[in-house]
């Protein structure tokens, strides 16, 4: 063989893949017709392109290193000596080919996710609820049925990308022509177009319209929790699939309860007498009236705990308690004879001139706070 490629490239007969390569890129920087203007750099590149071919692929260098030329004419059979593509230099600098044609895009697309806030009372949150709400959303055009198209039309390929959705043009580089693919801009990168649009959706395949969602509120919601309800979203481009709603629990306040978690809390007034004597009250809850044992000598600040009357339990079965909070009112505006029956029971109890004493961190109301707060 009259041609060194080792030579050629300036590496060893024993090089690896790596150095070729590494050689190689060397040389065509320094001799590409874009960057070279000296005599013989042309040829020069091309004897530099035709070496790389053969020493970068193992076939071709294995029947060189036979004795045989494959970049010869005729040296290697069918397909050798066709010169060397450029799919070959982009892979050298830039580790891949160039993007093939992804072909067109769908023009039916998913539609978006809607979020729609739900005003819940607090009876709801706590046993759940069926509600039905209206959303404005897109459905499918009941004339085209999602076509895009005038009833009796049909979509046409596209005459500027063939249908295939994007187009290629011939740029020059410093490794000489590059051909890129950009999407279409007739027909946007589908393929087709639509001639006759429907009259109805403007060729969008979907209209606006009110809908009304059945939707089951579960016990135990609360303020910031999201209800999913999948596919009941807008349409998407199209007739796509639809999207879909996702519903963002507010709880609205309670005139008289208040919840913590999944417990309710309340505050009970009870006139002095009733809490010293002691008493049946009754009390509304959310299953109705019930029924407050308060045994003589109850204390302001004492909570009694109904077990099971508050809020279902979100996951899981069961439900919180309801904790009613005593509220000891003292009487005020009394009348004389009110004043003299006081009086004379502070002096059956000794309470004329009283001494004022603190109370135990460990009992009374401070204790009761305390073991009340430790038992959330």
């Amino acid at each position: 063989m009259s041609t060194d490629y080792y030579a050629i490239l300036g590496v060893s007969r024993d090089a690896s893949a790596e150095e070729i390569k590494r050689a190689y890129r060397r040389l065509a920087r320094q001799l590409h017709p874009d960057v070279a203007t000296g005599d013989g750099a042309e040829e020069r590149f091309k004897e530099v392109s035709r070496a790389y071919e053969v020493l970068s692929n193992p076939e071709k260098r294995r029947m060189y290193d036979a004795g045989m030329d494959p970049a010869a004419p005729g040296g290697g059979g069918p397909g050798f000596g066709a010169g060397f593509g450029f799919q070959d230099i982009f892979e050298t600098f830039f580790g891949a080919g160039p993007t093939a044609r992804r072909g067109p895009v769908p023009r039916a697309r998913r539609g978006q996710d809607a979020l729609v806030r739900l005003d819940v009372d607090l009876a709801e949150a706590a046993f759940g609820a069926h509600r039905e709400i209206q959303v404005d959303t897109a459905v499918v055009c009941p004339t085209c049925g999602g076509t895009c198209c005038r009833p009796g039309t049909s979509p046409r390929t596209c005459e500027v990308c063939g249908g295939q959705g994007s187009v290629q043009r011939v740029a020059r580089s410093f490794l000489g022509q590059v051909m890129t693919s950009s999407p279409c801009a007739a027909c946007h990168g589908f393929g087709t177009v639509i001639p006759d649009p429907c009259p109805e959706c403007s060729g969008e395949g979907r209209v606006r319209a009110r809908r009304t969602l059945a939707v089951e509120v579960p016990a135990g919601v609360e303020t910031g929790t999201r209800i999913k309800l999948p596919g009941q979203g807008e349409v998407g481009p199209a007739g796509g699939p639809p999207g879909d709603v996702y519903l963002e629990v507010r709880e609205r306040p309670h005139p008289t309860l208040v919840r913590q978690g999944d417990d309710l809390h309340c505050s009970l007034e009870v006139p002095m007498t009733a809490a010293a004597l002691g008493t049946v009250l009754r009390l509304e809850t959310l299953d109705g009236e019930r029924e407050i044992d308060l045994r003589p000598g109850t204390q302001p600040g004492e909570v009694v705990t109904l077990r099971g009357l508050g809020v279902g339990h979100l996951r899981g079965a069961g439900r919180g308690d309801l904790h009613v909070h005593i509220d000891v009112q003292v009487p005020t505006g009394l009348d004389t004879e009110q004043e003299r029956l006081l009086r004379e029971l502070a002096a059956l109890r000794g309470e004329e001139r009283p001494e004022p004493r603190l109370a135990s961190a460990q009992s009374g109301v401070f204790a009761r706070l305390r073991d009340y707060l430790a038992g959330r």
